[in-house]
């Protein structure tokens, strides 16, 4: 399964640029990252058999076991890809919530999305070992 990041605003060359990047070049499940402008541009349309995961601040606060066996789940029931968009500094509106099969929220905190970037990256990294039974995550 693709885990597909779609991301409003340029992370260009920064510490969390090289912090997305250490992490996705861990995973040994394929990735994709498509940046779109901060306003404009057209997120792409997801493909047939994909799952479309909003990071917002209404979302439901995932533990990293959890959000594993959402993972686990979903490529198991042989979904083609998982779609995880961040909004730029508005978030996202009603519709887009509403089309969503997910909503996680990184804390009750408000995120700047490079950084939510960065954390997603690093839950992608989490879970997926988990699912491979690799001793980076420690529970308890």
């Amino acid at each position: 399964m693709l885990l597909h990041i779609i991301a409003r605003g340029r992370i260009g060359r920064s510490p969390e640029s090289e912090l997305v990047d250490r992490y996705l070049k861990r995973l040994a499940w394929p990735t994709k990252v498509t940046e779109l402008p901060e306003t404009g541009g057209k997120v792409p349309p997801p493909p047939d058999n994909s799952v479309t995961i909003l990071l917002d601040e209404k979302g439901e606060q995932l533990g990293s076991m959890v959000f594993a066996g959402y993972l686990e789940k979903w490529r198991d029931g042989g979904r083609r890809e998982a779609r995880f968009l961040i909004g730029g500094a508005d978030g996202f509106n009603d519709d887009d919530r509403a089309q969503a099969d997910l909503l996680i929220a990184f804390g009750k905190a408000t995120w700047p999305h490079l950084l939510a970037r960065v954390m997603l990256a690093e839950q992608l990294w989490r879970a997926t070992s988990i699912l491979a039974n690799h001793p980076y995550h420690r529970e308890g």
